[in-house]
């Protein structure tokens, strides 16, 4: 018989996750939001201290192997933990996730460069302070949904990586949606390497800030605004040859995919903390709010607002659920499961968030509460890693 109880360790890291999200995550998260400078967030103590705590405790480095440093935890129990998260502050959470992504792809699809573990995996793994950062910048200006057009020739990453002798050289830059890439000190970066083979010619390489990398200005956003997303640029920035983690060709879908494929599942979980924290106060205020005589939650138009939102946020852990079981199951994951998963998630998150707006009436759409800061939120999730609709096609052409 299946069993969906967690065990005590999972619970114990759960809970752990959950009284930091309250007491940490959630104030310094509506503290940084109200900043209208976005540069000033994340040049902020209050952010800076988030991050450091978060570390310290280890939720960046959960999904790294224990041989190098990180926690190892199994992918149903890091769903549980970004869950919780996501629920305190989904902007910290998301900075958060996105923080490992080149040591993580280090840990797992490159172990065996050990000189760029013992480099740079194992330093972000023992990190207690935020000074480690990781970025993926995949997107570009002019490449987005097509960075998944893997079969026409004449589309390509305009960001380039040129052989020398002694490495390569990187030219160009990555959109304004590069995920902590203002205050990265490492980033996964795909570049072109063989124009002739489109898409498929771009090989994954890691790259240190340092000279040849300039960081660009926070981008000013409606939501996840504790979530630095910044352009990055490169100018004849020098790597070692070592640095090329993935050499362009027929890999090129499957490396693209797995980062897909775990990126879904984190997207999907940040989307159900932002509607469970948006369900919890639209809940609580109609428990208190009296109209007619009685609380608004005994009025059925109210109520089935609040059950609809139950069903969603129950749906939508099963769903990721399951895609973080098929990730332990099979390593790289299923892509249409992840690709379901999320877009459940993130549609449902809208929809809902928009509903308990509704049920606060006047004061949803007060700064005085924070549901109008969960919709704001929950909109960028249907953007974010890919939107909505290139998952669903992506999902689709894998029935």
């Amino acid at each position: 018989m299946i069993d969906l109880a967690p065990t005590e360790d999972q619970v114990a890291v759960r809970d752990m996750a959950a009284r930091f999200a309250r007491e940490v995550l959630r104030p310094a998260e509506i503290a940084l939001d109200k900043m209208a400078d976005p540069d000033e967030v994340f040049a902020s103590d209050v952010f800076r201290s988030a991050m450091g705590q978060a570390y310290e405790l280890g939720f960046h480095k959960m999904g790294i192997k224990e041989e190098h440093g990180g926690l190892g935890l199994h992918p149903v129990t890091r769903g549980l933990v970004w869950e919780e998260l996501a629920v305190g502050g989904v902007g910290i959470a998301a900075g958060l996730l996105a923080a490992s992504v080149a040591p993580a792809f280090l840990s797992v699809l490159a172990s065996h460069k050990r000189d760029l573990i013992d480099a740079y995996v194992r330093p972000f793994c023992a990190d207690t302070e935020a000074k480690h950062i990781s970025a993926w910048g995949s997107s570009e200006p002019n490449i987005g949904s097509d960075g998944s057009n893997y079969h026409d020739p004449d589309v390509c990453h305009e960001a380039t990586a040129t052989k020398e002798e002694d490495g390569y050289v990187l030219q160009g830059a990555k959109s304004s949606f590069v995920s902590n890439g203002g205050i990265a000190d490492l980033y996964l970066v795909f570049a072109c390497v063989d124009p002739s083979k489109g898409i498929c010619g771009s090989g994954v390489f890691l790259v240190p800030y340092g000279p040849g990398v300039t960081r660009g200005k926070a981008l000013d956003k409606i939501g996840l605004r504790a979530l630095n997303q910044a352009e990055v640029a490169f100018e004849s920035a020098r790597l070692p040859e070592q640095h090329m983690l993935m050499p362009p060709g027929d890999n090129y879908p499957m490396i693209h995919n797995a980062i897909k494929t775990v990126g879904n599942i984190g997207v999907g979980y940040l989307a159900l903390g932002v509607l469970r924290a948006a369900y919890e106060e639209a809940l609580a205020y109609a428990k208190e709010r009296v109209q007619f005589g009685k609380p608004i939650v005994q009025h059925q138009a109210m109520a089935f607002r609040l059950f609809d939102a139950f069903q969603a946020i129950e749906a939508a852990r099963g769903l990721l659920w399951k895609a973080s079981w098929t990730l332990a199951k099979t390593g790289l994951g299923d892509l249409r499961m992840s690709a379901a998963a999320r877009v459940f998630a993130a549609n449902a998150a809208m929809k809902h968030t928009v509903e308990m707006v509704q049920v606060l009436g006047g004061y949803g759409i007060s700064k005085e509460y924070t549901l109008e800061k969960y919709m704001r939120d929950a909109k960028l999730l249907q953007i974010m890693d890919a939107t909505n609709e290139i998952m669903s096609i992506k999902g689709a052409a894998l029935l």
